[in-house]
């Protein structure tokens, strides 16, 4: 994550409570807590999160954050910007009785994200131990979400993938509020915990 270096401050708290909406409200359409009626308005408010996380990604990898500003760029685009323009597209295209659209296009897509989040996931574990839950919790619902969409599964696991997704939300936002309150009281606040890797001291 930035905030190390001389210019800007830390943009992280923002892009995790932005993860966290996208999390939450995916988890209460994956767990069946709301009606597809909703589909519309769940698309502006990932619309609004890829601003945020975009903005988040540019200063991140200004900061020298290869890892964080990278995920907040491809959440941004792909998780955010595309997921919002085609909930509602996929809304109007129901409503107005458009041609079926084949939707498992998605699922090739997100087959991306899976392969690309698991590869990366490796360098959260020298990140405080509950950035490394996020990412594990998100590592659990992208492949079945993934699935689904592909038509390889079922929705028999909509629960799984609910339920990482609002512990990865929950988690998400504990982190966010470590960052500011630890922050601004210069000292731990918050616990995040250790990482799994610790990072070595250079010259020691």
């Amino acid at each position: 994550m930035s905030g190390h270096g001389s210019g800007w401050a830390n943009p992280a708290p923002a892009g995790l409570l932005a993860l966290a909406i996208a999390c939450f409200t995916f988890y209460a359409i994956l767990g069946g807590k709301v009606e597809h009626s909703c589909i519309p308005l769940l698309g502006c408010w990932l619309l609004g999160g890829a601003m945020v996380q975009y903005r988040v990604a540019v200063i991140e990898l200004e900061e020298g954050a290869t890892t964080g500003g990278n995920v907040f760029l491809f959440f941004s685009a792909f998780f955010m910007f595309v997921g919002g323009i085609e909930f509602i597209f996929k809304y109007l295209a129901l409503a107005n009785g458009w041609p079926a659209i084949d939707a498992r296009i998605d699922g090739y897509a997100w087959l991306a994200l899976w392969i690309g989040l698991w590869m990366w996931t490796p360098a959260y574990f020298k990140s405080p131990l509950v950035m490394t839950f996020v990412v594990l919790f998100l590592d659990i619902a992208v492949p079945i979400v993934c699935l689904q969409d592909m038509g390889v599964i079922g929705h028999d696991y909509a629960w799984l993938a609910a339920d990482t997704l609002f512990a990865a939300g929950l988690c998400g936002i504990y982190m966010a509020s470590a960052i500011i309150l630890n922050t601004e009281f210069g000292k731990v606040v918050l616990p995040t915990g250790s990482p799994f890797i610790k990072p070595k001291n250079i010259g020691a």
